[in-house]
């Protein structure tokens, strides 16, 4: 909700009690309810990023496995989480020259341990995001601060800078997006073009393969709706911490601080909220 205050405004004013996807954790920490969208859209980031770069596209006409005696694209993937690791598993299999950046160094090990020399698992700071933007064919967006707006990571400058005809894929675009040229595009009209690179930010990237991201997202759900079906809203969310992570908002109060922070509301204790609901 955190990018979207007329939702948020809607949803207060409903009284509905309103339980995010992308806030409901597991025991690890994790996102359980965003995880199968995550690994949908960050394989779809590399098709549809190979697609930008096509000379149809007004993209640098690129293939991004090159060919014996012709160099691969290089794709740098800016978040090494459920998205980047989705986008670079494909990215390393279709051949590219792959470079992921993180701030997080269990990420980087885990990228590491998963790819090899196959990933370039680098750390993120202002100098090496610049570097490799600068020097990238591909560039994904695959930033979440949970519950919140994604930071704009690629500045306006750098898309200056970038090579022409390079393409960027936008996954953040449903938080607001991680680059500061970008805008929600549909699956109708997908990219624009900003300093002569490919923007595509298509919200609700997995809506394009309703099939796959049906059975995912209905696979990591059931358990969660027979539980809500069986205790019913309270003590389903009372009974689980991680269940409770993902109330927003209930009945006129907003109960996500990043959200309340987000646009200045009251925030209210989620467990105190359901308790006097």
């Amino acid at each position: 909700l955190a990018p979207d205050l007329p939702q948020t405004e809607d949803l207060v004013k409903s009284g509905a009690v309103c339980i995010a996807y992308e806030t409901v954790t597991d025991s690890r920490g994790g996102l359980p309810l965003l995880a199968p969208m995550s690994e949908v859209a960050g394989r779809m980031s590399i098709q549809a990023g190979a697609q930008a770069l096509e000379k149809s596209n007004h993209g640098r006409g690129m293939l991004l496995g090159g060919v014996p005696g012709v160099e691969p694209a290089k794709v740098v993937v800016i978040g090494g989480g459920m998205v980047g690791r989705s986008a670079a598993q494909m990215a390393v299999g279709l051949g590219a020259d792959v470079v992921v950046l993180d701030r997080n160094i269990d990420v980087l090990r885990a990228l590491d341990a998963q790819f090899g020399n196959k990933v370039k698992a680098i750390y993120s700071t202002a100098d090496a995001l610049e570097k490799h933007v600068l020097e990238a064919d591909l560039v994904i967006g695959g930033v979440l601060i949970p519950g919140a707006a994604a930071p704009k990571l690629v500045t306006a400058e750098h898309i200056k800078a970038m090579k022409p005809g390079s393409a960027i894929v936008d996954v953040a675009i449903d938080q607001g997006g991680c680059i500061a040229t970008s805008k929600a595009t549909t699956h109708a009209d997908p990219t624009f073009i900003v300093d002569d690179v490919v923007h595509y930010c298509v919200a609700n990237m997995p809506g394009a393969v309703p099939r796959t991201s049906t059975f995912a997202l209905n696979n990591a759900t059931l358990p969660f709706i027979i539980n809500l079906a069986n205790k019913g809203y309270k003590k389903a969310l009372l009974d689980d911490a991680n269940f409770l992570k993902g109330l927003n908002v209930i009945k006129g109060q907003v109960t996500y601080k990043e959200v309340a922070e987000a646009f200045n509301m009251p925030y209210v204790d989620p467990r105190t909220a359901v308790e006097n609901a």
